[in-house]
């Protein structure tokens, strides 16, 4: 499992294939000095019943990526456009299913 490392105070942890998408997205808001707000669902397995978080997202925070693995999986152009539309929403980005 990667991770995403919050203002050095929260991790949030995602496969390596949905965090590798997940930067592109919030990349490509952050250089557009874009804030937005990040839902997302916790497992089960991680012990606190599949809780919803919500943070908000904006260029003076400090985010770090960390991946499980060295090898960089392969993007979906159409995922990043489907995760790109919805953080322009007033609900923000969540993590949506993935196109075939």
């Amino acid at each position: 499992m990667g991770r995403i490392i919050y203002n050095s105070t929260l991790t949030i942890l995602f496969d390596d294939r949905t965090l590798a998408h997940l930067q592109a997205v919030i990349s490509s808001k952050l250089s557009d000095r874009e804030s937005f707000h990040f839902l997302w669902s916790d497992e089960a397995s991680a012990g606190n019943g599949g809780g919803r978080n919500v943070i908000w997202v904006h260029p003076g925070v400090s985010l770090v990526y960390a991946f499980s693995s060295s090898e960089k999986p392969q993007i979906n152009p159409e995922w990043i456009t489907v995760l790109l539309r919805s953080a322009s929403t007033a609900d923000g980005l969540s993590i949506l299913p993935e196109p075939s």
